[in-house]
């Protein structure tokens, strides 16, 4: 085998540059580059192409085929000497304007779908951010759970110790040396291992451990574990959907700031974490001397001796710090603060006379006099100093107690500042109105980009009983936009708010009007956008800045039905009842084929008592929308509810022949059912039948027919042929188990609902009944066996797990297993309901009411959230609170929920209100 040469000895890899890993740079050399030669020369060259030219076919001259033409070398020209199309020339006007359209072009392709695009990508990054959380939000909850460590604990914190190999061979070493130890250690050591367990008279449990004689309350142990999990539960609600999440925060610390921030209270924080106020005071010492020019060190300094209580102490240093920074005002300042009167007063001119431009000195000097005559004397002494200082005017008008010496100070400072507004204003506010309004054409022409001048001006018309006739915003607008000072559209509506908030309507619907459509285009989605900020004004509560935002929208989009159903419901919450009639009528003839404005007009003529009107609303909207079955049924219900069967039921004939569809005819269905006439329903669903085979409702209403009637084995056959109708209504596979179920056939109600599993997979209602029927027979093992087939197919299913929470899991499990549920299902209506149920049980009543309100927020449409709400409030409520609560559900109208639909469609029930049907759901209710 041949010997290996040595490593120094091989040849270097190509490219290879010493260091090269370390940071050097390389560099070439003659060496590297080899001998220098001459490159080939003119007659080379031309040989060589002479040679690629003959054997490519090219002729001499260089064109294919021996054409004849010029040099083709002028396609190798330099680039900035272009010639022929490309050719430089004169940037001209044309040019510029074609530049201008097509960025015009380009900014307008940009600004379409920008809401849907800006929209989709939010959600795209909330989804994101759900599924990968950042680290902080991963450790949230041990964050607030820090709030629960007492100052003790964290006092008894060990040290960190130093952990380098040399202590710790050092330790090593120590544990490795023995000595002689007395009897007594031993058995005292032996002794110190035994636990001792008491119980005391008032029956809690404790532990006491024999080397310290510490006592462990094994109950406040359980009352912590409790707190802890009730803060995740709150936690885990306020994630997701718009609901407020809390995480946790980071706070950044300004070093400049830092030290003069250095209040008590974080004083004592520093005190409580460091342990000793000496050490705080060697750090600021430090400090002090690094750098005596820094005025926040001293400041840092006095008030950390006045946290000690060593008042002259600080004032002695306080005062050596303004030797040393005569011209730092808030050092003085914190010497006049940690003086007194007299005292203080001389601070307050020895500091003037080093920083006599200081306003913030010359105002606290202000303060420091008791007498009115001392404190204006203090102000004009001032002004003489700092004419131009708007603060100290502000101070000398308000000292005035006299309005006539205040306008002649006022007067005097608009002359002198006359950019300030507030001066102006102020000015304004004490003149007489025809005196105000010279002032304000003063104050326009001095600050014409001011648009709260120009406000004020229309506030002083309206003042003046000549707002509707001068409108002052829109000469306001015309001259802002002509200085490129007109604020955004959202500063404007604020400016309408404060002008509601201050009684000043129509300067607040002026406003609005000449500035809401500001900065919008056609393809900015204008609707949504007003929509939005009247929403956001309602929920601020100034409704007529919203009413004058709909007002304005409506007159873009006169043929919104959007629209006029928001400025409706309005007018129905915070309006009168003419209001609200007129908005309506309104509505309607801008919408004449919109049944559901009519319907509004109707039923609100209707409630209020006035049939005949409601009638002839009905009739106007036969005529613009014949056979409409909406407005048919509407008019069977207004007789109907007036007990007027005849003229009901001659409706429903002439619906089902003008208008026959399914609905009309279940509704007729319906009718005769609660008239109490089964023979006739039975008939009319029959008939119904043949045409409309695919209804499942009406398939439901046969079943129940033959029920009341006491027929079971016809109600079971229309059961049957329903579900093979409409395999995938669920509601109709229901009604057939729960047939089997109560005719004592648990067996085939069993099978009914894995027939209707296999035809619907996914459905929590089927597999929620499946569990039922199991824990109703007593199977409460194979119930929990179907809830865990059925929380893998549907595992996020507020049903499930309400069913499995509360009746499937031991009580003690039940706030555990809530708390796991919420970080599945995230929000959910049925489990905040379970939840607040369980805190309702172990008697923690506020948080009960705070989850059964976060269910209704969640959607108010469930009429069992409002009926079990009801339900807490009979035991634990006030009647005020139980009045609202009605009121609300009377207004959301709620029509979903497992009790509420079966009550509320019980034909018993047919005439009853929704507060006695919220009564009535509410007593059904089963804790």
């Amino acid at each position: 085998m041949a010997s290996r040469r040595d490593f120094l000895n091989q040849p270097a890899p190509e490219n290879y540059v010493a260091g090269l890993g370390r940071g050097a740079t390389g560099f070439t050399t003659r060496s590297d580059l080899g001998p220098a030669r001459e490159g080939p020369s003119e007659d080379q060259i031309k040989e060589i192409v002479a040679k690629r030219a003959a054997a490519l076919g090219i002729g001499g001259e260089g064109k294919k085929g021996g054409d004849e033409g010029g040099d083709d070398s002028e396609r190798y020209q330099d680039p900035d000497n272009e010639v022929g199309l490309f050719a430089g020339g004169i940037y001209d006007k044309d040019d510029e304007e074609a530049d201008q359209i097509w960025q015009w072009v380009d900014e307008k392709m940009a600004k379409r779908r920008k809401a849907q695009r800006e929209a989709r990508e939010k959600a795209e990054l909330e989804e994101y951010e759900r599924k990968n959380p950042k680290i902080q939000a991963q450790f949230a909850d041990l964050k607030r759970a820090l709030g629960t460590v007492s100052d003790e604990e964290w006092a008894n914190l060990p040290e960190v110790g130093d952990l380098t190999g040399k202590n710790r061979r050092a330790k090593q070493a120590l544990r490795q040396r023995f000595y002689a130890v007395p009897d007594s250690v031993i058995a005292a050591a032996s002794d110190s291992t035994q636990m001792t367990t008491t119980v005391a008279d008032d029956g809690t449990v404790s532990s006491a451990d024999a080397a310290d004689g510490t006592m462990t309350n094994f109950a406040k142990i359980g009352a912590a574990r409790d707190k802890v999990l009730k803060v995740r539960l709150d936690q885990a609600s306020q994630g997701g959907n718009g609901v407020e999440s809390t995480v946790g925060t980071a706070t950044s610390i300004d070093p400049q700031g830092y030290i003069t921030s250095l209040n008590r209270r974080a004083l004592t924080e520093a005190q409580a974490q460091v342990g000793d106020i000496n050490r705080v005071r060697e750090l600021l010492q430090s400090v002090i001397k690094t750098n005596p020019n820094n005025p926040l060190g001293w400041i840092a300094a006095a008030r950390l001796e006045e946290l000690a209580g060593k008042i002259v102490t600080a004032r002695k240093v306080i005062a050596e710090g303004c030797k040393n920074r005569p011209k730092s005002e808030d050092v003085w300042l914190e010497n006049i603060r940690l003086n007194e009167g007299q005292n203080a007063k001389i601070i307050a001119a020895e500091a003037i006379k080093h920083n006599s431009r200081s306003v913030r000195l010359w105002v606290e000097a202000m303060k420091l006099e008791n007498i009115p005559s001392a404190k204006k004397r203090v102000i004009r002494q001032a002004l003489d100093h700092l004419p131009d200082s708007e603060v100290l005017w502000k101070e000398a008008v308000n000292l005035e107690e006299d309005i006539d010496n205040a306008k002649i100070l006022l007067a005097k400072a608009t002359e002198l500042i006359p950019l300030s507004v507030d001066l102006w204003l102020a000015l304004a506010r004490l003149e007489t109105p025809e005196n105000a309004q010279k002032v304000l054409n003063r104050a326009r022409k001095a600050i014409p980009t001011s648009h709260e001048i120009w406000i004020a001006a229309a506030r002083l018309q309206e003042q003046l009983g000549e707002g509707t006739k001068v409108n002052v915003m829109k000469r306001a607008v015309q001259v802002l936009a002509k200085e490129s000072a007109m604020p955004k559209r959202e500063e404007w509506i604020a400016e309408a708010e404060k002008c509601e908030e201050e009684g000043a309507i129509i300067t607040c619907g002026n406003i609005i009007r000449e500035t809401l459509g500001w900065g919008l285009d056609e393809d900015d989605d204008r609707k949504d956008t007003w929509m939005k900020d009247a929403k956001s004004s309602i929920a601020r509560g100034m409704y007529e800045t919203a009413r004058a935002i709909y007002s304005y929208a409506l007159r873009v989009f006169v043929n919104s039905r959007t629209l006029w159903m928001e400025a409706a419901d309005l007018e129905r919450h915070h309006g009168t009842k003419q209001s609200l009639w007129d908005v309506l009528e309104k509505a309607v003839e801008a919408c004449p084929k919109s049944e559901v404005l009519w319907m509004m007009l109707a039923k609100e003529k209707w409630q209020a008592g006035e049939i005949d009107n409601a009638r002839q609303v009905l009739g106007r909207a036969f005529k613009q929308n014949p056979n409409n079955e909406d407005i048919w049924l509407a008019a069977v219900k207004l007789e109907a509810e007036n007990n007027q069967v005849e003229e009901a039921r001659e409706l429903l004939e002439q619906a089902r022949e003008q208008a026959p569809t399914d609905r009309v005819w279940m509704k007729s269905v319906v009718f005769e059912r609660v008239l109490g006439n089964q023979e006739a329903a039975l008939n009319l669903v029959l008939k119904a039948l043949q045409y409309f085979p695919g209804a499942a409702k009406l398939w439901m209403l046969k079943g129940q027919i033959y029920e009341d009637m006491g027929m079971v084995p016809q109600a079971r056959e229309a059961y049957a042929t329903g579900v093979k109708a409409v395999p995938t209504s669920v509601p109709l596979w229901l009604l057939y188990s729960r047939l089997e179920e109560n005719a004592g056939s648990v067996t085939k109600a069993r099978s009914v609902l894995d027939r209707a599993r296999l035809a619907v997979p996914k459905s929590p209602e089927l597999w929620c009944e499946s569990v039922r029927v199991e824990r109703r027979a007593g199977n409460a093992n194979q119930a929990r066996n179907v809830m865990a087939k059925a929380m893998q197919e549907v595992p996020r299913s507020g049903l499930l797990w309400s069913e499995q929470i509360w009746f499937l899991e031991p009580r003690t499990q039940r706030r555990p297993r809530s708390l796991e549920a919420i970080k599945k299902v995230d929000t959910d209506p049925l489990l905040f309901v379970a939840v607040a149920r369980i805190f309702w049980t172990e008697r923690k009543l506020d948080k009960a009411q705070s989850w059964f309100e976060k269910a209704l927020v969640l959607d108010s449409d469930n009429g069992d959230t409002w009926a079990w709400y009801y339900k807490f409030l009979l035991q634990h409520g006030t009647e005020e609170k139980r009045g609202e609560v009605i009121s609300k559900c009377i207004m959301n109208e709620p029509r979903h929920g497992e009790y509420w639909q079966r009550i509320a469609k019980d034909p018993k029930n047919a005439r009853k209100g929704i507060e006695e049907i919220l009564k009535l759901v509410a007593a059904a209710l089963d804790r």
